[in-house]
């Protein structure tokens, strides 16, 4: 049988709650024999393409993420996986569901906050929830439990 999913997308912003992102990550992938993309987008700046200091501060910001990237890599490497690694500049979710798109992804995984009981609608806003609307692919929102989610908050 075909693995359900062959390609797995997993942009990260290296907040504390990827890491419940990429553990899931890590076993969908072994399950399915996929191939996973870490993705970190940098946020674009309007007036960069004007402005050298602008464009070396993106610059730093990617080389930086490059290196992130290639930490957050090391576990599916270690037991196995086909995992690569990108950092573009741009508009998150714009960036997040093109790249889907052009790379045939079939799975996004990503971090999400708990939902605001009492303000449930302010969790449409939010980049997880948009590039849910998006995607060209299943999405799989992994929420941080409420109790870690107030703890990072702090």
């Amino acid at each position: 049988m075909r693995s359900r999913y062959q390609h797995i997308l997993v942009p990260v912003d290296f907040g504390p709650r990827n890491q419940w992102a990429v553990d899931v990550a890590i076993e969908v992938a072994q399950v399915n024999s996929s191939r996973v993309t870490l993705l970190h987008v940098v946020e674009s700046i309007d007036s960069a393409s004007e402005d050298a200091e602008i464009q070396e501060f993106l610059q730093r910001c990617a080389q930086r993420a490059e290196v992130d990237l290639e930490r957050y890599a090391q576990p599916f490497s270690n037991i196995g996986l086909t995992v690569d690694f990108h950092v573009v500049t741009g508009r998150r979710v714009a960036e997040v569901i093109s790249w889907a798109n052009a790379h045939a992804v079939d799975l996004i995984i990503l971090s999400s906050h708990p939902v605001d009981p009492e303000h449930p609608a302010q969790s449409l806003a939010t980049l997880s929830y948009q590039v849910t609307l998006g995607a060209p692919c299943s999405v799989f929102l992994v929420k941080t439990p409420a109790a870690e989610f107030t703890e990072d908050a702090g």
